[in-house]
């Protein structure tokens, strides 16, 4: 054993899922600064905390004047949350499901996305806006997309999708602190896998990738629920002798550019894959972005996968086939790493 690995500090861990995660941060950012609200559909005790359960407990310790419980109105939420946030409070603000801040757009992109620039500055709106979606669940076309390429082309807003349960405390802290807007897409199954999170889980920044595992061949770059998917067509790839360095993007804008940039150079190969569609995806950027940068220093084209151009899909096998599989992903990994 080295010398490195006996002086290494002992990091103290707690199971949790994603959602215990969450409720963990809020229920710390809550306790630290009187100023963090949270506002909801169904989000109080009596309520059940939230379509998932995520602020349950909160109503009970922080009373109902912080956790307060809404109309079924998408655009009173994020209208009451941006008012809130330009008098000085920081609200989190819950739309069940992603599909549905489309009720509430206007508020989001020409109002909390554009004070502050309107404003000179003068004015700030630090909210946060929880959101839950993914396919995978039978929960069909109005309630399963993924929308975040939307916002990420909307300046004055940051969006974050989380994979592990110590990345959605850590998020969660920066995020709540954080000046500008913050969508947070909660992904699918990512709310319900325990993981292991420190004991002492801080805040983690904001527009910072992970490199999940180290490789050389190529660079595969997720986020959210699908990489889930990325890492059982990690241990397929790596078992068939290909070595490959996983990025979970956690941040989609700002995106670690460097971060993925570096990887890219590195492995000479790079592929993209999300749950949003391919059509105009993020995908598309950070591929435009990698060839811009890394023109002829790329040993092939970089890859993209995502999911194709229609809605979700209810039926079982359909939504399956919607969705991205680890064979695709293998598949086109191998293909990519052939070329020279």
């Amino acid at each position: 054993m080295s010398t490195d690995t006996l002086d290494a500090p002992v990091v103290e861990t707690v199971k949790m899922n994603g959602l215990q995660a969450i409720n963990a941060a809020l229920m710390e950012a809550m306790e630290a600064d009187p100023k963090v609200l949270v506002l909801g559909e169904d989000i109080a005790d009596n309520e059940g905390g939230g379509v998932v359960g995520v602020t349950r407990g909160l109503s009970t310790k922080f009373g109902t004047m912080r956790v307060r419980s809404t109309p079924i109105s998408e655009q009173a939420i994020i209208g009451a949350a941006i008012g809130a946030a330009m008098g000085g409070y920081k609200p989190v603000a819950e739309i069940m499901l992603m599909n549905f801040t489309t009720v509430a757009m206007d508020m989001i992109v020409n109002h909390a996305a554009k004070l502050r620039f309107m404003s000179g500055g003068q004015s700030q709106v630090p909210m946060v806006i929880r959101t839950l979606t993914g396919a995978g669940n039978q929960t069909a076309g109005q309630h399963a997309d993924f929308y975040e390429a939307w916002f990420c082309h909307t300046a004055g807003i940051k969006v974050v999708i989380p994979w592990t349960p110590a990345d959605f405390k850590g998020l969660y802290l920066s995020a709540i602190q954080d000046p500008d807007p913050v969508i947070i897409v909660e992904s699918g199954k990512t709310l319900f896998v325990p993981m292991d999170v420190p004991v002492n889980q801080g805040p983690i920044p904001l527009g910072k990738a992970n490199i999940v595992a180290p490789g050389s061949d190529i660079t595969i770059v997720s986020y959210g629920q699908m990489m889930f998917t990325v890492m059982q067509a990690y241990e397929e790839l790596t078992k068939a002798g290909v070595s490959v360095e996983v990025i979970d993007l956690r941040t989609i804008s700002p995106w670690d550019k460097e971060t993925v940039l570096t990887s890219a150079e590195k492995t000479g190969r790079l592929l993209v894959v999300h749950e949003a569609g391919r059509n105009f995806g993020p995908g598309a950027e950070i591929a435009a972005t990698a060839q811009e940068h890394l023109f002829g220093k790329l040993k092939a084209p970089v890859g993209r996968l995502g999911a194709p151009y229609c809605s979700v899909p209810f039926a079982k096998k359909l939504e399956d086939a919607f969705l991205v599989q680890p064979p695709e992903i293998i598949a086109e990994a191998q293909r990519l790493v052939a070329m020279s």
